[in-house]
């Protein structure tokens, strides 16, 4: 149970879900299949500074997009 709500497990969660959501936009026409494929082979993120970057914005979903952006 306790797994479930570790940081990691959720950004893990979040990942996958904006990875999913990116496949649905190339299937759609609205990224290209080449843009879609640097997409998945380059995103990550680091807990630690997304904790970090969420001091500043204050908002958990967008320090974690964009640590995510900056590997991407």
């Amino acid at each position: 149970m306790t797994r479930i709500w570790e940081l990691k497990n959720k950004l893990d969660k979040w990942l996958a879900i904006e990875l999913l959501v990116c496949e649905a936009w190339a299937a759609q026409g609205e990224i290209p299949a080449d843009a879609l494929e640097q997409i998945k082979a380059k995103a990550r993120y680091e807990p630690e500074r997304v904790e970090q970057i969420e001091q500043i914005v204050k908002h958990d979903v967008v320090a974690f997009l964009t640590n995510v952006g900056e590997y991407i």
